[in-house]
């Protein structure tokens, strides 16, 4: 007899969940049910067992009591004694709409069991049923395999695949689209939004036929997009991958303007690529799963950074992100990256490490010991791919490596060792990549973009200042980011080796005037314009409740903006690898025009 969850909603005002959890088969004088400290995909822990309450076991069947003890912060211990049919009772609060928390409203219901169902130790390998009680009309959506109706009744094979495969309930608006003949079913989970259904649906599928013919197959019967609807500035709120879906959260009104829209199609095609790479071409100690604690691995670049690097090439191959679009978000890309102080300091490897401790906790230093493994493992599968596209002359790429990943790793349930991506990748292109490896993935080398670009005919072209603003005079740049509070500037960082370092100014610091004129969050732009690169200023500031100045000199900021333009000339080579990676023939670059009045020369 399997376990099985029961889970219902008596009044959603309260943001809770009413649970049953019925254990059969019990052979020891003790049960232990353990709540994960954390799920796959999102590596931080998150001790979400502070949301569950009044835990309370019952002979099934009966009234009869049985002891409960807490163990530790997400462990339960049942005293069963003889007992061998358990049932255990108790609420829990989810009142989050993110991607990977558990949403209690009048309006929806959104369940990730990771979030709220502790496994029973030692049967997490036991097939499972779980039932939701929710009146019409709403209705009951997962990719857990259904077993029954009045309540909705579903089957998983075991606890990681419960975990892997989230829940809704309500009246989303629902499409259906079948790429490669697939069915992929399109959720859009919330009241209002912008979008035109016609739109979506076209453009999901596309992006779902080009990873597949991008991967070469599919491990597919059906799979779904779960896109919650809410408020917010950003257009993309977060995403979420697993085996058979994604959920994503994004501003309601997030399918136009044009630009919004580009970045819900990104996370469209960032999270589906996740299908294949990290749900099953994967390290080998991510599954199955241990959520006691951290899974330490030094591969996560490679599954996020690399999907984030897909995820463009993707919609390129799908006619939805245009050449030049593409390689001006490489341009930001790059900019960012160069304009982190950490990228010197810790390695691919240790960012991956370190997720755990860094990247889902961000604080005042970050930005001068880490950059993100998403930025930094997109640039460097970038830069790999050009690598191995130049040096096999267009005969091999980083796409054969993951599609060899994909055949012989992900569609055979086979993990990876932390040091296998290396050899594939040599044998696929019949390259030596260690040196590669080496500089850019166990090591902090500079990147030399120039060098990588270059082989598809590119390079990257500064632009000190917007079109719009080249008659301006140059601002100082003191080497800080900002947080406004309440109108005042806080600073937020102090990024080494920029003005505000040498000077002394500290995360905290309330800056307040300079050369002793007060100066508002929203005026230091205009403000900074009088302090050219180089000019001193005295900058006044509170610091822990005092007020101190201090004599900074001005640097000359980052380039605003990096562009990414044809060389002057392209070799035969250059060219063929171009059209390869982009899809398109490279195109020499575009020579102005010639001046109103100018005679011809």
């Amino acid at each position: 007899m399997p376990i099985r969850y029961d889970v219902s909603v008596e009044d959603p005002k309260t943001h809770r969940l009413q649970v049953v959890i019925d254990i059969p088969e019990v052979a020891g004088p003790t049960v232990d049910l353990v709540l994960p400290s954390w799920i796959p995909g999102s590596y931080h822990i998150q001790d979400q067992a502070r949301n569950l309450r009044g835990v309370r076991a019952t002979q099934q069947g009966t009234d009869i009591s049985l002891p409960v003890s807490k163990q530790d912060k997400a462990r339960w211990r049942i005293a069963t004694g003889e007992v061998s049919h358990v049932e255990v009772r108790y609420e829990a609060y989810g009142h989050a709409l993110r991607d990977d928390a558990v949403d209690v409203t009048t309006e929806h219901l959104y369940l990730n069991a990771g979030i709220f169902l502790p496994y029973v130790e030692g049967r997490e390998r036991e097939p499972l049923e779980i039932a939701v009680h929710v009146a019409s009309p709403w209705r009951v959506y997962t990719e857990l395999p259904e077993i029954g109706r009045s309540p909705a009744r579903f089957r998983a094979r075991d606890y990681d695949e419960l975990v892997d495969e989230p829940i809704d309930c309500g009246t989303p608006v629902e499409l259906t689209v079948h790429p490669a003949g697939i069915p992929h079913r399109i959720l859009l989970c919330g009241q209002g939004g912008n979008f035109e259904a016609h739109q979506v649906e076209t453009d999901v599928a596309k992006i779902a036929e080009a990873a597949i013919r991008l991967m070469g197959s599919s491990p597919l019967q059906h799979y779904t997009f779960f896109y919650h609807l809410t408020d917010g500035r950003w257009p993309v709120q977060g995403g979420l991958e697993h085996k058979n879906s994604t959920s994503i959260v994004l501003g309601r009104n997030a399918f136009r303007p044009e630009e919004d829209y580009r970045r819900v199609l990104g996370v469209t095609s960032h999270e589906y690529f996740h299908l294949y790479n990290v749900k099953r071409i994967r390290p080998r100690v991510l599954g199955p799963f241990d959520y006691t604690k951290e899974v330490y691995t030094h591969l996560l670049w490679a599954m996020e950074g690399s999907t984030d690097y897909f995820s463009g090439i993707v919609l390129l191959r799908a006619g939805l992100l245009t050449v030049p679009k593409y390689l001006e978000a490489t341009g930001r890309a790059i900019q960012k990256y160069t304009t982190t102080p950490g990228r010197k300091v810790a390695s691919l490897e240790e960012l991956s490490f370190n997720a755990w401790i860094d990247l889902y906790r961000p604080y005042e230093e970050t930005p001068n010991q880490s950059v993100s493994y998403y930025l930094k493992g997109g640039l460097v599968t970038l830069c790999l791919d050009l690598e191995i596209r130049h040096r096999t002359e267009g005969k091999s790429s980083v796409e054969a490596v993951f599609r060899a990943l994909w055949e012989e790793y992900g569609a055979k349930d086979r993990g990876l060792e932390e040091n296998e991506i290396l050899a594939v990748a040599n044998r696929v292109t019949g390259l030596d990549l260690s040196d590669f490896f080496q500089r850019y993935v166990s090591g902090t080398a500079e990147i030399d973009f120039g060098l990588f670009l270059g082989y598809a005919g590119l390079k990257v072209e500064p632009q000190e200042r917007p079109p719009d603003k080249q008659d301006e005079a140059p601002a100082g740049w003191l080497g800080v980011t900002f947080k406004e509070e309440a109108g005042r500037a806080r600073i937020e960082a102090v990024l080494d080796d920029g003005p505000g370092r040498r000077a002394g100014l500290s995360p905290g610091d309330e800056l307040i005037a300079l050369d002793g004129q007060r100066v508002a969050f929203a005026d230091f732009p205009k403000a900074l314009q009088r302090y050219p690169p180089g000019a001193s200023v005295e900058v006044t500031v509170f610091r822990r409740g005092f007020l101190t100045s201090l004599p900074v000199e001005t640097g000359k900021a980052p380039a605003e903006k990096l562009l990414i333009v044809p060389v002057e000339d392209a070799t035969s080579l250059a060219r063929r690898v171009h059209e390869g990676w982009l899809g398109a023939p490279w195109e020499p670059p575009k020579k102005p025009s010639s001046a109103a009045g100018a005679s011809p020369s």
